[in-house]
């Protein structure tokens, strides 16, 4: 036994002796780039390539070993037979469990015993795949290398015993029929990377059972096995690589059409952005010019008036000046039509704003366009606020324009009716004479007209009429200021509708 001394001392010199140098660090090529792999050509991709195939095999082998559930999703119509693909597929494993069960029994002589449980258990993993397909895939495979298994004890006796063909080993016929059942609903409800890890799991139990194991006294049917569940797991993939396809269409499209009204209506508000530009444009002229004639019109001005008028009329200039730098980016690239009003109309971008005035106009031009139109105005005309009157006169617009694309041949009425809190404009076509084309702006009038009415604080209503018509009714404040919710004499334009 080594004194303390001993091995304080050897401790000691342990410690006191130097650390093997490190190795000097290798220097990089200068011919060659930084971070480019120095070893063996391919070493580093064939490195790379096992580790990714090792990901994948590990992430196949979780999911094989996971129970979690994939159910079948019910038919979406018709409603009453939503679950029929359930309930014929559990008539089915009845039906092919009392047949394995049957045929385990008499053909291979496992016993009642054992051939009602592996019968039953192949059964139940056809219909459990209904629900959790890799659990069904386990028990239908335990269940059948089960029988498997006990026919080769009990086969020298019961070929010699028996009369007949040899049977089928180790798939039998209802073993085949509700494997392939089993990989089929596993393939429509997991990735194609489960589904050939479950065939390929299958191919080596039906390896195992048929190469290793034997069954020479009976009728091999591992290859035809192999074949059909092959063949099914490529069906159930390719269904499912269709469903997916046609999933991914439909939400595409959907988020297609939600950008295409985003759009619309984005484009739309910048449309009547630009006419109330317009509209404020015109208020800061007359601002300006009566800031500049206001000192005449006083006998003996003071200065601080002068300079508080020179200031209002500078500012006025100002405003304006930005206003202009505002439309010259909101007009539309179309010198033809640059309030985006349509190709060919040729208005003017220093022209003003339509306004109810220009009602006349506009209905003479649709009914060169082929409508009958009648136009009918009651109530008190008073002084509409300047971007009331240009929405009225746009609604009033879509409206005849929705009548000539969706209404060929129809009747339009348009009614104005004043009241002192605002105004109620109301078109309605009659049906059309004939069918309408396709128009692929549908509804972008409608939305237009919706913005406008919302922005000066009104309503519109839009409906289909009784005889086959279409209706619109909107009410618009007279001062473009939403009246309160209580106040029962403002009219909505539902009232009409």
């Amino acid at each position: 036994m080594p004194r303390l001394d001993q091995v304080t001392s050897e401790e000691h010199r342990a410690v006191d002796e130097d650390p093997p140098a490190p190795a000097p660090p290798r220097l990089a090529d200068p011919a060659k780039p930084s971070g480019t792999d120095t070893g063996p050509p391919g070493g580093r991709t064939r490195s790379r390539g096992l580790l990714g195939t090792g990901v994948v095999l590990r992430s196949v082998l979780a999911d094989l070993a996971s129970p979690a559930a994939a159910p079948l999703p019910p038919l979406s119509r018709p409603r009453r037979l939503r679950l029929l693909p359930h309930v014929v597929v559990c008539w089915l494993a009845f039906g092919l469990a009392f047949a394995a069960s049957a045929e385990l029994n008499e053909s291979y002589g496992l016993g009642l015993a054992l051939g009602a449980v592996t019968g039953a258990a192949q059964g139940a993993a056809m219909a459990l795949a209904l629900w959790r397909p890799v659990p069904a895939l386990w028990l239908s495979l335990g269940a059948t290398a089960l029988a498997a298994t006990a026919a080769t004890a009990a086969g020298a006796h019961m070929v010699t015993s028996l009369p007949g063909p040899r049977p089928d080993w180790p798939w039998s016929a209802p073993a085949i029929i509700t494997h392939a059942f089993v990989l089929f609903l596993l393939a429509l409800r997991m990735s194609a990377r489960v589904a050939v890890g479950a065939l390929s799991v299958t191919v080596l139990v039906t390896y195992f059972l048929q190469g290793l194991v034997g069954g020479t006294v009976y009728r091999s049917t591992g290859v035809l096995a192999v074949v059909v569940f092959a063949a099914v797991v490529l069906l159930g993939t390719a269904l499912r690589g269709r469903r997916e396809a046609r999933t991914q269409l439909v939400e595409q499209a959907s988020l297609t059409a939600e950008e295409r009204a985003r759009r619309t209506l984005l484009e739309e508000r910048n449309r009547i952005a630009r006419e109330l530009h317009d509209v404020v444009a015109h208020h800061m002229s007359v601002i300006s010019i009566q800031a500049q004639v206001a000192p005449h019109l006083v006998e003996n001005p003071t200065d601080e008036l002068k300079e508080n008028l020179e200031g209002i009329r500078q500012n006025a200039l100002e405003a304006l000046t930005e206003l202009r730098r505002v439309l010259g980016v909101l007009r539309s690239e179309n010198p033809e039509d640059p309030y985006g009003l349509g190709a060919g109309t040729g208005a003017a971008p220093d022209s003003p704003q339509p306004t109810l005035d220009r009602l006349d106009a506009l209905v003479e031009n649709t009914r060169a366009a082929g409508l009958v139109v009648t136009t009918e105005i009651t109530g008190e005309q008073l002084p509409l606020a300047p971007g009331v009157e240009l929405s009225a006169y746009r609604i009033v617009q879509e409206a005849l324009s929705n009548a000539l694309r969706h209404a060929p041949g129809s009747a339009v009425h348009v009614e104005l009716w004043h009241f002192p809190r605002g105004l109620q404009v109301r078109v309605v076509n009659s049906r059309p004479a004939q069918p309408a084309p396709p128009s692929p702006g549908a509804g972008h009038g409608l939305l237009g007209m919706r913005e406008r009415a919302a922005m000066l604080g009104g309503t519109l209503v839009t409906s289909e009429t009784a005889c086959g018509g279409f209706a619109v009714a909107a009410f618009l404040p007279r001062n473009g200021v939403a009246a309160p919710l209580d106040d029962p004499s403002v009219p909505t334009g539902e009232e009409t509708s």
